[in-house]
């Protein structure tokens, strides 16, 4: 008994074998059957016809290389800022292509903003503004001497250089400042969405 049972089930291993082998020749191998060894011959039968059908159809068509930018993405050119003092304008450019541009006050001829090239190295939402002359610290708000946000830039002998917000409106497109530059508090927020710690500034007359 034990010899007939250990015939038949070498004889089933052997049909199952040769189904795999049959699979793998059609390049197609069911893992259930390694797993499985009690799956129906029919069901492989099936799965080998698949396997031929899937076989005649023709592979899809790939797109060539010749042009390898089509497939790398796209570098976009990096954000710096362009201050034209004699302008009293800021300029936002990507590469050499201007995307905005704000009107400005500078500073005034006792305290000059300094010309060259520099990175922004501080934002500041809300910032709270010191008046350097009484030590009195003012609250943040539109109304600040500050604005809405601070985007410091460069560092003096006399302090800190930065674009800023004010509520001094009318100062805009003049030499009026101690050598910040200050802008209207919704252009401020413009530019601070644009920039980041590292954007470059360059300051020309």
């Amino acid at each position: 008994m034990v010899l007939g049972r250990s015939f038949k089930l070498s004889s089933k291993l052997n049909s199952l074998m040769l189904l795999a082998v049959g699979s793998v020749m059609l390049g197609f191998l069911p893992v259930a059957l390694a797993a499985t060894p009690a799956i129906a011959p029919h069901r492989l039968a099936s799965a080998s016809v698949v396997a031929v059908r899937l076989l005649d159809q023709a592979p899809p068509e790939l797109p060539g290389l010749s042009d390898p930018d089509l497939f790398l993405p796209t570098e976009q050119a990096a954000t710096h800022l362009v201050l034209r003092l004699g302008q009293r304008r800021v300029f936002v450019q990507q590469g050499e292509q201007m995307v905005a541009s704000y009107p400005v006050a500078i500073g005034k001829q006792t305290t000059p903003t300094p010309t060259g090239e520099f990175a922004v190295f501080e934002m500041v939402e809300n910032p709270v503004w010191q008046s350097p002359w009484t030590g009195e610290v003012r609250s943040p708000g539109a109304d600040s001497a500050l604005g809405l946000r601070w985007i410091g830039f460069a560092h003096m002998p006399n302090g800190v250089i930065g674009f800023h917000g004010t509520p001094t409106v009318s100062s805009i497109g003049r030499a009026a400042s101690n050598g910040c530059v200050r802008m209207r508090n919704e252009d401020v927020l413009a530019l601070f969405n644009l920039v980041q710690v590292g954007t470059v500034v360059r300051v020309e007359p």
